[in-house]
């Protein structure tokens, strides 16, 4: 079976998951953009800590979760976005403002959307979380 979206896949399996009750996924494969968007998942306290373990057939992910995430998914396809703009993405994607975050990757990194106004920078949207 070939994948053709590994962050969305990955952003699925850990929502049903936690719908589940779940307190750990293993995600597999595994990419570099991947774990930066559960880096800052991690960072923002939605999920627990992970880890990359090695078995020989590429590698795969165990997350740890922790309970704390109503939504996420990724954002297809991937809008450009100006810094004006966020407010219009935030009202579409998040369930109120200032609740959640807009992961998406910029000219400085993958970041969340309150980092990218800060830096005063636009992107690329990723996926969101709440």
């Amino acid at each position: 079976m070939v994948q053709k979206d590994i962050v969305s896949s990955a952003l699925v399996k850990i929502y049903q998951y936690e719908k589940l009750g779940r307190t750990m996924v293993e995600l597999k494969p595994v990419s570099n953009l991947l774990k930066e968007i559960l880096k800052i998942m991690n960072e923002e306290g939605y999920i627990g800590t992970f880890q990359e373990v090695e078995d020989g057939r590429g590698n795969y992910l165990k997350l740890n979760l922790l309970g704390k995430l109503n939504k996420c998914g990724s954002i297809k396809p991937r809008f450009s976005i100006k810094l004006e703009d966020f407010t219009k993405k935030e009202q579409r994607y998040l369930p109120a403002r200032g609740f959640g975050v807009l992961i998406l990757s910029t000219p400085m990194g993958i970041m969340t959307h309150k980092k990218a106004v800060e830096q005063k920078t636009g992107g690329s949207l990723l996926a969101y979380c709440y």
